[in-house]
């Protein structure tokens, strides 16, 4: 039955292959994304900016709210994983 149900199922394997692959990139993705570390990492970083005159002020408080909500964001992510 394996081999019937093999070759019967065989045009749909590049299919499943996306999506496979797909959903493989999308969970690395939210992975990097929700990491707590590497948004700290970005705050860090925002900071030096911030402290070498890169950008502005009101550009820092902007990007830092935007990852500070991601931080949130990432901790009830990892809380519902």
């Amino acid at each position: 039955m394996g081999l019937i149900k093999a070759i019967i199922t065989a045009p749909a394997a590049p299919v499943r292959f996306v999506d496979w692959t797909a959903r493989q990139v999308l969970d690395a993705a939210e992975r990097e994304y929700y990491d707590p570390a590497a948004i700290r990492r970005e705050l860090a970083d925002l900071a030096q900016q911030a402290d070498r005159g890169e950008i502005s002020e009101e550009e820092f408080d902007r990007l830092e709210d935007e990852l500070l909500d991601r931080l949130d964001e990432a901790e009830r992510y990892m809380r519902e994983r």
